[in-house]
């Protein structure tokens, strides 16, 4: 009875011992797991920084980058707080943009943070042109969602599928930036003008990081090519 009671005894420490060293590797494989991800999660903010450099490298500009660290919590506008301020050398008014093209402009900054104006809201406007046609407009963002081309004429040659891009005239966003593609045109309504939704090339909604344009863009020579 003494052995069985001995092995038994063993058998029950052995299986706790078991258990424990189970749990450790539970407790270690997640730890390399946690590891592994954020590994990932800075592979590809490295990337996403390395392309902003070849962006601001291409637009031949001084440049910030910035991370989005908020958006509106009151849902009054479309907004988002970026991790860049005066400290860095933003002020107010400065244009910002991403790899897949414009985003809005600033409207306010504080010492180390600021807040740009997306250029999907309804009181945002920029000066914009259809790359194949050379049609110029105004780029504003609607109440519901989306964008519209103002002040186009409808003699003017705008189909879907058009890109819309920034025109430098304002002084603010480069020339050339892309806004967005043209997704509808009508001429409903008696008006003089066409009705032309465009959809942004940024989605705001998965935006991380962004460059502010720290230099002003002079405005390009008119020319009668737009």
């Amino acid at each position: 009875m003494a052995d069985e009671g001995s092995d038994f005894l063993h058998s029950y420490f052995d299986l706790v011992g078991v258990r424990q060293e189970n749990l450790r590797l539970k407790q270690r494989l997640a730890e390399l797991e946690n590891q592994q991800r954020r590994m990932a999660e800075l592979e590809a903010e490295n990337r996403h920084l390395a392309d902003l450099l070849e962006l601001r490298d291409a637009l031949a500009t001084s440049a910030v980058a910035a991370n989005v660290i908020g958006d509106d919590a009151t849902g009054l506008s479309r907004t988002l707080i970026l991790s860049a301020g005066e400290r860095q050398g933003v002020h107010r008014g400065m244009a910002v943009v991403s790899v897949d093209g414009v985003v809005g402009k600033l409207i306010a900054v504080s010492e180390d943070s600021s807040r740009v104006l997306l250029i999907n809201d309804h009181n945002s406007a920029l000066d914009a042109f259809d790359q194949r046609s050379r049609a110029r407009g105004i780029i504003a963002g609607v109440i519901e969602d989306g964008l519209t081309m103002k002040y186009v004429d409808r003699s003017e040659d705008i189909k879907p599928g058009d890109a819309i891009v920034t025109s430098g005239m304002d002084g603010i966003f480069t020339r050339g930036l892309l806004v967005g593609t043209v997704s509808r045109v009508s001429q409903e309504g008696p008006g003089l003008f066409l009705n032309i939704e465009v959809k942004p090339a940024v989605n705001f909604r998965q935006l991380e990081q962004v460059m502010i344009l720290t230099v002003p863009v002079p405005a390009p020579p008119v020319s009668n090519n737009g």
